[in-house]
């Protein structure tokens, strides 16, 4: 190969100049620039994927790997009508709204508007020509308008799972979720929850004691997804974040009782995310008098030492709307010669505790719990019952 270096070719002769002849491709290299040929609709494609912000050039294409994270290619300044400028998606990253393409309009509008664009569908590709000073640079692309929807970015749990456009990050302990950085649009900005309680523990009076009342059950549900997916608890407005970390607290279940003698269980611990605590679960009653506690979900009563019964506690304290819990059930007096007595079933999230009973000399059932079906948190997590 040979190399010609000039500042400048002229014409010798009439008033066209030839470069190459006939089957001859004459190409700029990538990166290169030119003026006064004009655009074919086509576009040189530099090969070498791009891995960190950069500065298109006019006349070029550009394979973009997001693969490590986020990268903003910036539009040319000072277009002229007729500039183009293509991307590709290399690796199929886009979709991840932590490893989306932003599309930097540098002074001129992007579609008849003054906002960037994030491009976070997966293997998208896009070809945009600048029109005029009115509309900007204009997307010739197939498919959907130019502006695209983007999410928020966020990190933390012990698991997270992806479900479409969605993500759900699961915590079995206490961490920290961290919002990155927020959407564009403020619907995008709002996050479900599901937040559960520790569980009361049980009483005991020798050989019987109130049944613990479950944590608290809180949970939204902005996508309004059908039963049985979701719980009848579920509040239909999610909660707002913004770019910042989020403390996450799980709370623990309470101890049951362990001497042979009456005595009370341990209330379970309290499970926070942001503005939304759900209550810790009320203990059961041990023997002679003692009742139930109150929590998200009442302990039940225990064995009563006399005719009266032992109360369950209350759930939904402090109360919330959606509840986050029922009442304990109560525990049964004597009822006959032998006098016998039975404790009282926790509360549950999907309904009150069940109060002992003496013919027969059978415990209070607990409360059923509320059922979340896998489609709100993804096919490949368990199923969740509270």
């Amino acid at each position: 190969m040979s190399t010609i270096k000039v500042d400048k070719i002229e014409k010798r002769t009439g008033s066209t100049l030839t470069l190459g002849g006939p089957g001859t491709a004459v190409t700029l290299a990538c990166g290169s620039t030119q003026t006064g040929f004009g655009r074919t609709g086509t576009v040189d494609w530099c090969t070498t994927a791009k891995t960190s912000p950069f500065t298109s050039v006019s006349g070029n294409g550009y394979f973009i790997n997001t693969s490590g994270g986020a990268v903003t290619v910036t539009l040319p300044a000072s277009p002229s009508a007729g500039d183009i400028v293509a991307i590709k998606d290399y690796a199929g990253t886009w979709g991840d709204a932590c490893k989306a393409v932003t599309i930097g309009r540098n002074s001129s509008k992007l579609d008849a508007t003054c906002t960037d664009s994030t491009r976070d569908t997966a293997n998208e590709s896009l070809t945009l020509i600048y029109v005029d000073g009115t509309q900007g640079w204009k997307s010739v692309e197939e498919g959907t308008g130019f502006i695209g929807e983007n999410f928020i970015c966020a990190s933390g749990g012990n698991a997270v799972v992806t479900c479409g456009n969605f993500k759900t990050h699961i915590f079995t302990g206490s961490g920290t979720f961290t919002v990155n950085s927020i959407a564009t649009t403020a619907p995008n900005n709002i996050v479900d929850y599901l937040v559960v309680a520790g569980a009361g523990g049980s009483g005991t009076a020798g050989s019987a004691g109130g049944g613990g009342g479950a944590g608290g059950f809180r949970m939204a549900n902005s996508l309004s997804l059908p039963a049985p997916t979701t719980s009848p608890l579920a509040n239909p407005t999610g909660l707002p974040v913004s770019a910042q970390a989020y403390p996450i607290t799980i709370g623990a279940g309470g101890a049951g009782a362990t001497t042979p003698q009456p005595n009370n269980g341990a209330n379970g611990n309290p499970s926070t995310f942001s503005s939304i605590t759900s209550t810790a679960g009320g203990f059961g009653g041990g023997y002679d008098d003692s009742e139930g506690d109150p929590g998200g979900s009442g302990g039940g009563g225990g064995d009563p030492n006399g005719p009266q019964p032992n109360s369950g506690g209350a759930g939904n304290t402090p109360p919330v709307s959606p509840s986050q819990g029922n009442n304990g059930g109560e525990g049964t007096g004597p009822g006959g010669s032998d006098g016998t007595q039975a404790s009282g079933g926790g509360g549950g999230a999907g309904a009150v505790g069940a109060a002992g009973t003496f013919s027969p000399h059978t415990g209070g059932a607990g409360g059923i719990g509320s059922f979340i079906a896998d489609a709100f948190i993804g096919p490949t997590a368990p199923l969740l019952e509270a």
